[in-house]
Parts: C-alpha cells; sequence; structure tokens
C-alpha cells in the first residue's frame, strides 16, 4: 500500500505561474515560500520540487518524492526526501545526473536519522549539484545502500534560477577557493548574489514587484 505523502503544508494557497497568493510563488517545477519566518520576521525562502515515480528495489510500489533547496543553522543544504528507507549514513552510496550532462557517484552526503531523507551539505559537492542544477530540466538521482536496497527518481528542475535565488538569499553558496586570478573576478560574482538576494528580499522571487492572484 502506498503510504500518504506528507509535504510542508501550505494551507488554503493556489499557486498560479507568474503570480504569488499567501506567500507562495511558482517557477516551473519549483514552489517558492516566501512567507516570513515567525521566529525572526525574514523570509522563509525554502523552495521545492516533487515527483511521481520514486522506486525501491526492497519496497515495491511506487512513491513520491522531493527536493528542496534551504538554509539551515545560515547554512545552505539540498536535501531529498522519500516515502521509503533509501539506507543509512554510512551504508549508503547517493549519484545523480542532470539532463545530459556528465554524471556524479558517491557524492558527498549523509542520511538523517529515520532513513528517508539524504542532505548535500558539503561546501564542494553543494556548488557543484547546484551549478549543474542551474539551466537544467531533469534530475535523476540514484541511492544504493547495503541496508534498503536500491532507490531512484527522476524530478523535472526547470525554472531553478528563481528557485536558488529566494532559497539561499540569507545563506549563500560558499565561494571555491580561488587562484590569484579568480580572486579578482570573485568581487563582481559577490556583488551579483547581494543584488539578487536584496532584490528577493524586496519583491520577492521573481524580482518584481508581484501581483496578486485575483
Amino acid at each position: 500500500m502506498i503510504g500518504v505523502l506528507r509535504i510542508p503544508t501550505l494551507v488554503g494557497v493556489v499557486v498560479l505561474s507568474g503570480c504569488v497568493s499567501n506567500g507562495a510563488a511558482r517557477s516551473g517545477s519549483w514552489l517558492i515560500d516566501q512567507r516570513p519566518d515567525r521566529i525572526t520576521g525574514s523570509p522563509v525562502g525554502g523552495a521545492y520540487t516533487m515527483a511521481w515515480g520514486a522506486t525501491n528495489s526492497a519496497a515495491p510500489g511506487i512513491y513520491h518524492a522531493s527536493l528542496q533547496l534551504t538554509c539551515f543553522e545560515n547554512r545552505p543544504i539540498a536535501k531529498l526526501a522519500f516515502q521509503f528507507r533509501v539506507g543509512s549514513d554510512r551504508n549508503t552510496s547517493f549519484g545523480y545526473r542532470f539532463d545530459d550532462k556528465p554524471g556524479h557517484d558517491a557524492v558527498e552526503s549523509r542520511v538523517l536519522l529515520g532513513n528517508r531523507v539524504l542532505v548535500i551539505e558539503d561546501d564542494a559537492a553543494l556548488r557543484q549539484f547546484v551549478a549543474e542544477l542551474r539551466g537544467s530540466a531533469k534530475l535523476f538521482v540514484r541511492i544504493r545502500a547495503l541496508n534498503a536496497g536500491n532507490s531512484a527518481v527522476e524530478l523535472k528542475v526547470e525554472g531553478s534560477e528563481a528557485a536558488i535565488d529566494a532559497a539561499y538569499a540569507e545563506c549563500p553558496l560558499p565561494l571555491a577557493p580561488a587562484g590569484p586570478a579568480e580572486r579578482r573576478a570573485s568581487g563582481s560574482e559577490t556583488r551579483r548574489f547581494a543584488i539578487n538576494r536584496d532584490r528577493v528580499r524586496r519583491y520577492g522571487a521573481a524580482g518584481t514587484v508581484p501581483r496578486r492572484c485575483g
């Protein structure tokens, strides 16, 4: 039997392309949460996309899975969540591929307690993941585990530019270590991200004054 899907609830929200309703916006395949955090007052800024079709060799059936971009304790992370166990932290190998770009296997990641959520938080691994996410249409994920079989899912990820900018507005991705020539260019990248961050804070993920849904 397929379990009940549990995702962050947006009660009464209707999201249409190009408009904003009750603090949520859509960019392509992504749903972007723009509501203010009730503790800090800052925009929540998380973004996620979902897919139906996740499979696991040890759990017959077809399930939902999701990819979320967000900040946790002022650090950027990417989180993959499933409705079944994908393995434990020391017994799992994570791989992915965007569109027809070269794939990556044995990517630095960890599985959280409960064995249904995998997190990418290593600086280098997350930078590469997000860099390849930009401009891509599809993401294929495979997780191999000694204690939970093989898991796989393909997610649609088009429209990621706005999702990335909104999700990491309060926790910018760390820059890669730069050589002497690259350091001169890093200032412009930092300024570009600051401009995007301020635009998200002011106008939302679309980068312009949002119109209200009718």
